[in-house]
């Protein structure tokens, strides 16, 4: 099994990258949290990686984070009906530790809003996946409090469109901030968009 990968990154994209180790390419999809954190091409990058090989084909998952590639392996392994494209956009939408407190919460409002997810699914990985967090001690030391803020969904839901499109959730979000502190806080959600997609923004 291929448990990490180091050397050179060659090309990348928004969902995968091919990092040249000793003059082989090897092709890497990974979640958008992992490729805000990408450095240039040419420089040096390691990642570690999750292997799956199917009747159709071999794919190689990377991760920046061990919290992220043992939540990719939880939601393909342990949530039936989840497979590893929904299981990256959980990590493209939201850090390990909101992923935990949602979990922890039972905030299926908030998972469902995921790109892939429904109500029935988000139910799903809440009863399959508390107590199997709750068990492994460096997921639980990653939950974030539960003083926290209250999430805001249209800012949310904004941020994940802002993704979708090809920017880094970093930048997304940044862009989103800018755009509420302009329109205000009652804002919708399409004016909240086209105003974070504004060169202005």
């Amino acid at each position: 099994m291929i448990t990490h990968l180091k050397g050179q990154l060659a090309e990348s994209s928004p969902g995968h990258v091919i990092i040249d180790v000793q003059g082989v390419g090897y092709e890497v999809l990974i979640p958008s949290s992992s490729f805000a954190k990408l450095p240039a091409p040419g420089q040096s990058i390691q990642l570690l990686t999750h292997f799956i090989v199917r009747e159709d084909a071999q794919l190689l998952f990377g991760f920046y984070t061990r919290e992220e590639r043992e939540l990719f392996r939880l939601l393909v392994g342990a949530v039936s009906g989840i497979g590893p494209k929904i299981a990256l956009n959980v990590l493209s939408s939201m850090t390990p530790s909101d992923f935990v407190s949602s979990v922890k919460g039972a905030d299926t409002k908030r998972l469902s809003q995921i790109s892939g997810l429904g109500k029935k699914t988000a139910e799903r990985i809440v009863v399959e996946l508390k107590d199997k967090i709750a068990s492994i001690p460096f997921l639980q030391a990653v939950a974030t409090p539960t003083s926290s803020p209250k999430s805001d969904p249209i800012a949310e839901d904004a941020i994940a469109a802002l993704t979708q499109l090809g920017y880094k959730p970093s930048e997304a979000a940044t862009r989103v901030a800018g755009a509420q502190k302009m329109l205000g806080p009652k804002a919708g959600l399409d004016e909240l968009i086209k105003a974070s997609l504004s060169p202005h923004s």
